[in-house]
């Protein structure tokens, strides 16, 4: 491997989450969450959408006789969900989730194709017809999401039936893929297998692997257009190829990736493909793609990514529209577009450990991602809007994306099980290292131990976070030399840090703070984050948030519900300098803290029920209680209005 620059994730394995919001996180997934959607593979849940997974998995092995049913990608939710419950089993023993795992495995071994095929969308609807339409039928995705089910379950069981089911798939795909002569020079409509690939390759060693990843990538978007070729010979349209995303733009395939410099096309998909960009650029120190993911990142975080850090403005193809168009009622915001923004800032800190990273994991970890999700995991959101109105959304085709309520499950069910699986990943994502360097970059009460170039190390992490800027990291194993990172978050703007409650002189770079010392077992740093409720505005070229503002504490975006404030929520208007106090009740929300302060509220006073217009009325405002609650716990006190960009009170 000829990785950029030697920065890693400690392996989750040695870290062990202790009570904390990440645990909290990963108890409901594993309580919750993975058992409840293993019922929903199953069409098990009364009243929600059937999934068909498994249904379609006895039928491809030849159990039972059915039809395929659901979406031509149907077969990645259950991989996800594997993925998901690969990764609980890395921190939680459940004998019985890992039997269904087993018993689904057996299935794709019986569904599998001589040569290695496994896509039940085509072994059921016909076999001869598979590769033909790479553009829009995602069997290189649904293989991608395989692979890192496959990966996942090695790792947390040493089992390798599964990781050889998807080797098999990976031998068919490469030996009809790829630039040598007679291969087709394809690559997949929507993007996954690419960092998928590089997985495998981490497990396998294989070289085979990385280039097939490295062909994905480097074929997209060269002349002559792959999915022109492949539509002309299928005699049909051009599918998503019109209005802002002719030339395949939509599809990230416009131009080679190192000539895209703006975030384009389906959200999801341009999340994926730069992951993958990211982790080849990585495995192979190729700094020109190196630059261009860092192009990308600048692009989505700086001019298309919502406060919350959702991303994908646009219902129509749940697309990136333009710079500084981010409407908060027409959003789209999906679930799975967040998700695939966070496993990009992975990637990058793994590329260019800087602090921007982290504070973009935690601005999309404790928003726009968990969001998806109501407080039981057992109700989801696919769309995740900056203000809801229920009649609105039910009056107004415009808005019929938006769903009031989270629903049981979908049809189209991507966004569930990615949840499950990036939060059963947590721990992964906590710490990072290089030589004898590391770094606490998403703060959560842990055990670590790890192998730095220097010796061993092992430490404890105590923090309340994100509602506590308090962080408490004890030594339990160090040497002379070692150092400590602690990223400074971008929200905060004050802090302390001692070590044995003295003064600590730190270097400040990249958005860490380094600690080099002759540590011992036994030393305790405090890092102590002011935490004040902070009033944030837009810039005034995003139009939709002139004269508004919004409220955030640490990481943690809040909102107005029309449980607390009564309905037309956009009437109220609050001061910048309002005092805001925090108030937990466990009768509210489970405890979640949340914010009051005083605000107005525009009346109807003077205005006949009928009027519309008026030239008489000057406005009349009373003042008012405002309550905020976490923007992520919305929607868990029955359906109502929902605001996040307030109007600002002069």
């Amino acid at each position: 491997m000829a990785e950029l620059n030697g920065v890693r994730p400690v392996n989750q394995r040695n870290v062990t989450i202790s009570e904390s919001f990440f645990k909290n996180l990963m108890r409901l997934a594993s309580e919750n969450i993975i058992p409840y959607q293993w019922e929903a593979l199953n069409d098990n849940v009364p009243g929600a959408e059937p999934s068909y997974c498994i249904r379609n998995l006895r039928a491809a092995a030849g159990r039972i006789k059915e039809p395929h049913g659901g979406c031509v990608f149907q077969d990645s939710d259950l991989f996800k969900w594997i993925e998901a419950a690969a990764y609980m089993l890395m921190w939680k023993e459940d004998p019985e989730i890992e039997r269904h795992i087993d018993e689904t495995v057996q299935l794709m071994e019986e569904a599998q194709q001589p040569d290695g095929y496994l896509d039940t969308y085509y072994i059921l609807t016909g076999i001869d017809k598979r590769w033909t339409n790479l553009r829009d039928n995602h069997e290189l995705y649904c293989a991608g999401h395989l692979i890192e089910a496959a990966v996942a379950y090695f790792r947390a069981t040493g089992k390798r039936r599964l990781l050889d089911v998807a080797i098999r798939y990976v031998d068919c795909i490469d030996a009809r893929f790829g630039p040598e002569d007679g291969k087709v020079k394809g690559y997949p409509g929507h993007e996954e297998i690419e960092l998928a690939l590089v997985k495998l390759y981490e497990v396998t060693g294989d070289e085979k692997h990385l280039k097939l990843a490295h062909y994905f990538i480097e074929q997209r978007g060269q002349k002559p257009l792959y999915f022109d070729i492949e539509a002309e010979k299928r005699g049909d349209g051009q599918g998503w190829s019109r209005g802002p995303y002719s030339g395949n733009r939509y599809y990230q395939a416009g131009a080679p990736v190192r000539e895209q410099k703006k975030a384009l096309g389906h959200a999801v998909r341009q999340g994926y493909l730069l992951s993958g960009m990211a982790d080849v650029a990585r495995e192979t120190g190729d700094k020109s793609l190196t630059e261009a993911c860092k192009t990308m990142w600048k692009d989505i975080t700086r001019r298309q990514m919502y406060i919350t850090g959702a991303i994908g403005q646009s219902a129509y193809g749940e697309a990136f529209t333009m710079d500084d168009d981010l409407p908060n009622d027409l959003i789209y915001g999906e679930t799975c577009a967040a998700i695939s923004l966070y496993f990009f800032a992975q990637r990058m800190m793994r590329l260019d450990l800087r602090g921007e990273y982290g504070d973009a994991m935690d601005r999309l970890l404790y928003n726009g991602t968990i969001s998806g999700m109501n407080l039981r995991g057992d109700r989801f959101f696919y769309v995740n809007p900056m203000e809801s109105w229920p009649a609105r959304n039910a009056g107004n085709q415009q808005f019929a994306h938006i769903r009031s309520e989270r629903q049981k499950w979908f049809g189209c069910a991507c966004c569930p099980p990615n949840l499950a699986r990036m939060i059963s990943s947590l721990p992964g994502s906590v710490l990072y290292q290089k030589a004898d360097t590391v770094y606490v970059t998403l703060f959560t009460s842990c055990e670590a131990k790890l192998a730095l170039d220097g010796g061993e190390a092992a430490f404890a992490v105590e923090t309340g976070y994100p509602w506590d800027g308090r962080v408490t990291v004890r030594m339990r194993k160090a040497f002379p030399g070692m150092t400590l990172a602690l990223r400074l978050p971008a929200w905060c703007k004050t802090y302390r840090l001692n070590v044995n409650g003295e003064y600590a002189r730190s270097i400040m770079d990249d958005g860490y703070l380094f600690l080099t010392r002759d540590w011992q077992a036994g030393d305790e740093v405090e890092f102590d984050m002011d935490m004040p409720v902070t009033v944030v505005r837009a810039h005034p070229r995003i139009r939709a948030d002139i004269g508004k503002i919004a409220v955030q504490r640490g990481p943690v975006v809040y909102c107005l519900e029309e449980v607390d404030n009564g309905a037309n929520l956009p009437a109220l208007s609050v001061r910048a300098d309002a005092k805001f106090e925090l108030h937990r009740d466990e009768a509210v929300l489970g405890g979640i803290p949340t914010l009051a302060c005083d605000a107005k509220r525009l009346t109807e006073t003077g205005w006949d029920e009928y009027e519309t217009y008026c030239d008489r009325h000057a406005p009349v405002k009373e003042d008012v209680r405002a309550v905020f609650v976490p923007y992520y716990a919305w929607n868990n006190r029955g359906t109502g209005e929902m605001l996040v960009w307030v109007r600002e009170e002069a």
